[in-house]
């Protein structure tokens, strides 16, 4: 049966090569398998028939019986139309084609019974069908859709090759004619049982063909259950074997490093919630096995000094660490944080990117391996192949979505067993997103503010409230603060109504001349010289205003900054949004977030509008954005280490029910860690069917 699962897609009928070509071009379906699991977006009530006097144009769509009276084309040669009428003993229609002319007027007779199957539109104040659905009255009996029709995506490519979703479902058709008797069960009978969990082929028959409503919410449960199931099982197992098996370095002391520190340098007195990440850090480093740990917090929560905490202890026990971060920027503001944190303390601490000078660089590679460098902070140039460490026994990763996963591979590659890890990230993730992304990591999180910092006030203006919002900022750069104004574009885009970086720049220097104000401007285009030049000015006060795009996301640190502008906020997802407004309120002053926007909001851009100015918490925000967006959508979460795909299950509605599958996989490993028991053969044969070919990625996050 595992041959027939993976039988090229060509070789089922009604496919071929050319059909094959498109449908693993545009949808990925290369084999039987893959075509079995394309699962329907909607479907469609088919269990009533209505006469033709009954329909008008509010219907959805229309179930129609009956023969095709006369054929025929209308319009003029460029604009042609094929044009039939459709009767039944109440009355008759128009059906209108506008593609596929040729084969459409050889199709169809009318001396034959037909079923119909469209949505009923307004042509010149008549009711007609355009491209329906058409089917012999005797085919239709035999075929599988009976009460529910499934609606399968497709692409423009796909219709405009005759594959639409009625192909899709004929195809499927074929499919089960095939392989229906044959598809083999994937769970065993305990778990099926105690779940009260539909049998998989007559799962798989009622998603595509469902007989009744029941039997498809049936269905759309066991298909759902077994896909979080099978993903939690896989992390856990994972995680098992590598707390298990996986040793790491033994960090057992705390020394002078680490006190001196605590004692001369600590900024402020440590959050509650930092002290219980701390702890929860050294339990790792001090157990024997390598630690893989992702620590979320907000922007500003002070995630970076309980990585130099960390890092203090790894030195402590004679080993160098590293700090990976995606830019130039966020690597270079580590390391002057770093420093500004260690003071005077006898700690080298050294910054490697892709700017380095060859001299400097040439220094740092000598001192990393004679053990001279304690810390090294840097870009994707710390896992270039020349870059050689003493003893690496701590790697701290920030925003790590942002590099790939081979790319994080490269770093504990360099020694002879893995570093311990400490993944970093300001974008908070939703629990249910956490749990599927970061299943075989242990999670930490930081829910509290340093004391002092106060929440940012987010508010939301229109257009028309411009004036208003130039007075405000005039207001505050006399207090002497300074101000971002982020836009989403860089030039104007004849498609997108949306302000431009360019023209913004324009009204903002007329709206604060010289010599009373100075304004810079930041974004991706720039060359990196240009760039750091603009930042630095800005950092160092040296301009009021810093009109920029997204390139400040991540990265800058200025407390006196207090008002962040961010103009066409609909424009913005929800997680951008917040990372934007986590760049002011770093100092002790109040600051202020403003959003901007056009009158006109869709639903779901006044929504997430709304949830900014609600709440600071960004969690809460990551709930709201996965519910809005769904999981595909969600910044940072494709990441290359999941082994499955989700085909039918919804992060963002079906939480309650991968808290369940993964309670089921926790007691079925807790009892049967190896699966090697007869009656979990079953799943141990379908994990190692569904997993990639992929090396442990879960040993560096």
């Amino acid at each position: 049966m595992q041959n027939l699962y993976q039988r090229d897609i060509k070789y089922l009928p009604g496919v071929g090569p050319k059909r094959a070509e498109w449908l693993e071009k545009e949808l990925n379906i290369c084999t039987f398998a893959d075509l079995l699991y394309y699962f329907p977006y909607k479907y469609a009530d088919r269990t009533r028939f209505y006469k033709i006097s009954e329909i008008h144009p509010d219907l959805p769509h229309v179930q129609i019986r009956g023969r095709f009276t006369r054929f025929g084309f209308a319009g003029d040669p460029r604009r042609k139309r094929f044009v039939a009428r459709f009767a039944d003993d109440t009355g008759s229609v128009e059906v209108v084609w506008f593609r596929g002319l040729r084969w459409i007027q050889n199709a169809y007779q009318t001396d034959r019974e037909y079923v119909l199957f469209g949505k009923p539109t307004v042509f010149n104040r008549r009711i007609n069908l355009v491209h329906p659905e058409v089917e012999e009255a005797s085919a239709y009996e035999k075929s599988l859709t009976r009460a529910l029709q499934p609606f399968y995506s497709t692409t423009e490519k796909l219709k405009n090759n005759f594959i639409s979703s009625k192909t899709i479902q004929k195809l499927m058709n074929n499919l089960f004619e095939q392989i229906g008797q044959n598809i083999q069960e994937t769970l065993p009978p305990y778990l099926l049982e105690k779940m009260g969990l539909m049998p998989l082929p007559e799962a798989l028959l009622n998603i595509h063909f469902p007989e009744s409503p029941r039997l498809l919410s049936r269905a759309r449960y066991r298909l759902k259950f077994e896909e979080l199931f099978l993903i939690q099982l896989s992390l856990l197992q994972s995680r098992k074997i590598r707390t298990q098996k996986t040793e790491g370095f033994v960090f057992s002391r705390v020394g002078d490093s680490l006190n001196e520190f605590y004692e001369k340098h600590l900024p402020f007195e440590l959050t509650k919630a930092q002290k219980r990440v701390i702890r929860e850090i050294r339990k790792d480093m001090g157990s024997g096995r390598q630690m893989n740990r992702l620590l979320q917090g907000d922007v500003g929560s002070g995630k970076t000094l309980v990585a130099l905490m960390n890092m203090l202890i790894a030195r402590d026990n004679g080993f160098q660490s590293c700090l990976m971060a995606p830019t130039e920027i966020l690597a270079s503001q580590h390391y002057r944080t770093l420093k500004n944190f260690l003071g005077n303390m006898d700690v080298q601490v050294d910054l490697l990117t892709g700017s380095t000078r060859k001299k400097d660089r040439e220094n740092i590679q000598e001192d990393l391996v004679s053990g001279k460098t304690d810390i090294l902070v840097g870009t994707h140039a710390l896992i270039e192949e020349t870059v050689r460490f003493s003893r690496l026994g701590l790697a701290v990763i920030d925003e790590q979505h942002r590099f790939g996963v081979a790319q994080r591979a490269s770093l504990w590659k360099k020694n002879e067993r893995p570093p311990h890890v400490l993944v970093m990230t300001a974008t908070p993730i939703p629990r249910t997103l956490a749990m599927t992304l970061y299943g075989d990591l242990d999670i930490s999180v930081i829910d509290e503010l340093p004391p002092g910092r106060k929440p940012v006030k987010t508010v939301h203006y229109y257009d028309s409230q411009r004036l208003r919002m130039f007075g405000f900022l005039k207001k505050q750069i006399a207090e002497g603060r300074q101000v971002y104004v982020v836009y989403p574009l860089i030039r104007e885009s004849e498609k997108m109504d949306y302000k431009d970086l360019e023209d913004g720049y324009e009204s903002i220097c007329r709206a604060f001349p010289p010599p009373d104000y100075a304004v810079s401007v930041v974004h991706g285009r720039m060359k990196p010289a240009e760039k750091d030049k603009a930042m630095n000015h800005f950092i160092a006060g040296r301009t009021h205003i810093m009109v920029a795009t997204t390139v400040i996301e991540v990265g800058v640190d200025v407390p006196n900054a207090s008002v962040m502008v961010i103009e066409s906020a609909e424009r913005f997802g929800l997680s951008q949004l917040h990372q934007l407004r986590g760049r002011v309120g770093r100092g002790a002053d109040q600051s202020t977030c403003i959003l901007m926007t056009s009158y006109e909001l869709s639903r779901e851009a006044r929504m997430r509008i709304e949830t900014m100015v609600r709440t600071n918490d960004g969690f809460e925000i990551a709930e709201a954005d996965l519910k809005l967006r769904g999981p595909g959508d969600l910044e940072g979460t494709q990441q290359s280490g999941i082994p499955f795909t989700l085909r039918i299950a919804d992060l963002g509605k079906d939480g309650q029910l991968l808290q369940y599958a993964r309670e089921t996989a926790e007691k079925i490993l807790a009892g049967d860690p190896e699966l090697n028991s007869p009656e979990n053969r079953m799943l141990l044969e379908t994990l190692r069917r569904n997993q990639k070919e992929y090396m442990n990625w879960s040993m560096i996050s």
